[in-house]
């Protein structure tokens, strides 16, 4: 079968870095539903278009179809005694970002009596290499549609 749109698609996908610093091995299976649910990144999914299982290539993107650029004004602070307990350095919260949107942050660093947190997602900023082999394709199921993601093995679990 063909990747097109409402197919379940199963791959491999491994990261590295634009120096060739491995960041995924890719040996844990990856599923996502194809068409445009933004389960995938556009570029990747476009070169998947009406591909079959065993098909193989090697992507290079820019940070601004990856992750995109590093946004400085997602960068805040917070008193330490208004941080929730337990969480540490490399943990994420959930905070309202300047739009007064909720988004979360990492935490970057904690300095004293302040808490730096980053809003970015680590990889935002940075050229990625992804190397993909699909393994499987299958029709979606209407609820995997309705759901705009695959279920089960390698997939969304509910």
């Amino acid at each position: 079968m063909k990747i097109s749109k409402n197919t379940a698609v199963t791959l491999s996908l491994r990261v590295s870095d634009a120096n060739g610093r491995l960041i995924d091995d890719g040996k844990r299976p990856v599923a996502y539903l194809h068409g445009g649910y933004d389960n995938l990144f556009p570029v990747l999914e476009a070169a998947l278009e009406g591909q079959e299982p065993g098909f193989q290539t090697t992507l290079a993107l820019s940070a601004a179809d990856a992750f995109g650029e590093r946004d400085e004004s997602l960068l805040q602070t917070m008193p330490k005694a208004e941080f929730p307990p337990g969480i540490k350095v490399g943990g994420q919260i959930e905070r309202l970002d300047t739009q007064g949107e909720p988004r979360h942050f990492f935490v970057t660093k904690i300095k004293g009596p302040v808490v730096l947190l980053d809003g970015n997602h680590p990889l935002a900023g940075q050229a990625l290499r992804f190397t993909l082999q699909v393994l499987a394709v299958r029709e979606a199921s209407e609820e995997e549609i309705t759901h705009q993601h695959v279920h089960g093995e390698h997939g969304h679990h509910h």
